[in-house]
């Protein structure tokens, strides 16, 4: 039986945990630095990552915004939370 989690798919989940707890952290927060983490997460209005994007990321909430990043967000944006949808 196949397992249901690959170890890439594990490695990848440990990688991006520092950045889903820095994001409930922020959202619980009050005061300017909640209302924009862009700087936090290092988000780019355009990524330079081949093949990721806003867009494509599990994160992006259509039509421009983030589960974790605040404010407006572009679909060609990236930042480091970037995960495939």
């Amino acid at each position: 039986m196949k397992p249901s989690l690959s170890r890439a798919g594990v490695l990848k989940w440990i990688a991006l945990a520092p950045a889903i707890a820095a994001g409930a952290v922020t959202s619980l927060t009050q005061g300017a630095q909640a209302a924009d983490n862009k700087k936090q997460f290092k988000y780019v209005d355009k990524s330079t990552t081949k093949g990721q994007t806003c867009a494509n990321c599990h994160l992006f909430k259509k039509p421009a915004s983030c589960s974790l990043v605040t404010g407006k967000i572009s679909p060609a944006g990236w930042c480091v939370a970037w995960s495939k949808k």
